[in-house]
């Protein structure tokens, strides 16, 4: 009986931590970004190509995460200036087609919020980068009866760590990016 109680509760507390893989939904997502434009402005843009892929609990702990972004899907409501971000004074779209992030670790760090670390890879150059993230909330879909989570993941990198531009007067370094996410769980 001892046995049988022991099985069951290590059963039950491995199917409570069991992860399951997340898809970020682009309809209800967005990869957006900030940067200062001379000194006094700042300019807004997104990709609008882009996946995001996590392994993760129920409740959105412990998770790992995989984002590819499409270079070329740079989006900044200026096509003069989006075509001169996709080229190689800048991004090198051609070239480099993808921005990449490979989670190594996840930190939590309150009730519903977490640092995630990992190698993020842009115009060949990887450097490590932690984001702040915060899980706005996790609901059943009434369609599919899986669950959504809503998440919120912030952090800064500075452009020419990763050889994209060069200094400039006119455009600052440092790059805010703000990712919303609505994930599926699969």
């Amino acid at each position: 009986m001892k046995k049988l109680f022991l099985t069951t509760v290590l059963l039950t507390s491995l199917m409570v931590s069991a992860q399951s893989t997340w898809k970020s939904d682009p309809a209800h997502s967005k990869v957006g970004f900030g940067i200062t434009h001379l000194m006094i402005s700042q300019v807004e843009g997104l990709f609008s190509d882009f996946e995001v892929t996590a392994m993760a609990t129920e409740a959105f702990d412990n998770a790992k995460f995989s984002v590819d972004i499409k270079t070329a899907s740079i989006d900044t409501d200026n096509e003069r200036r989006d075509n001169h971000l996709r080229s190689p004074d800048f991004f090198d779209a051609e070239k480099y087609p993808n921005i990449t992030f490979e989670s190594s670790s996840f930190e939590k760090t309150g009730d519903n919020t977490f640092k995630v670390t990992g190698n993020l890879t842009i115009h060949g150059t990887t450097k490590e980068l932690t984001l702040d993230g915060k899980v706005n909330g996790i609901i059943t879909n009434q369609r599919s009866n899986k669950l959504k989570a809503g998440l919120k993941l912030t952090g800064t990198i500075d452009r020419l760590e990763f050889g994209v531009g060069e200094e400039s007067a006119s455009i600052g370094n440092e790059v805010e990016m703000t990712i919303h996410l609505e994930m599926a769980q699969q």
